[in-house]
């Protein structure tokens, strides 16, 4: 079984030799029909299987033709792989279709639809931020009494419980 190390290796040139064939060296019409790039490797412990992960940008019919396309040189691929790469065995070649870069389009343009939706609030929100605003002025303030306190202690200017108390009356 290849170290931790090796397999990341393995599937980093797996990656760059494959986004180099989707670049030049596929010649299927169906791949070219959408943007087809190189999101993933996986490589399996043994070195003996590859999940290849794609993004592909296009319509769903481009998406399908495209997968089509990937499947059909499966083979061509891992030829092409066994003759780049020094292994003892190639890899079985597996493309699998990330959507992934799709999912978190999604999720953006959800929360700006959201920041959009909220404006209208925002001055509503204003008279709060205020309240908070004062709340934490006067949290700060209490600290810094707090600190000089702290610091009169430890100097020893207070010899009497007295003056203590005194100074812990004052605003």
């Amino acid at each position: 079984m290849a170290t931790g190390r090796r397999v990341a290796r393995v599937s980093e040139l797996i990656k760059r030799e494959v986004s180099q064939l989707l670049f030049n060296g596929i010649k299927d019409d169906r791949v070219g029909l959408g943007m087809v790039s190189v999101t993933d490797v996986d490589v399996s412990g043994d070195l003996q299987h590859a999940k290849i992960f794609v993004s592909i940008y296009g319509s769903d019919e481009a998406r399908t033709a495209a997968m089509a396309g990937l499947k059909s040189a499966t083979g061509y691929v891992r030829s092409e792989l066994g003759q780049r790469l020094s292994l003892r065995r190639t890899p079985e070649v597996i493309f699998v279709e990330d959507r992934s870069i799709e999912r978190g389009t999604k999720v953006l343009s959800l929360l700006n639809q959201l920041s959009q939706e909220r404006k209208p609030d925002d001055e509503e929100a204003i008279g709060v931020d205020d309240q908070a605003v004062a709340l934490n002025d006067e949290l700060d303030a209490q600290y810094d009494a707090d600190l000089e306190l702290d610091d009169d202690l430890e100097d020893g200017e207070f010899d009497d419980e007295d003056e203590l108390e005194d100074k812990d009356s004052q605003p």
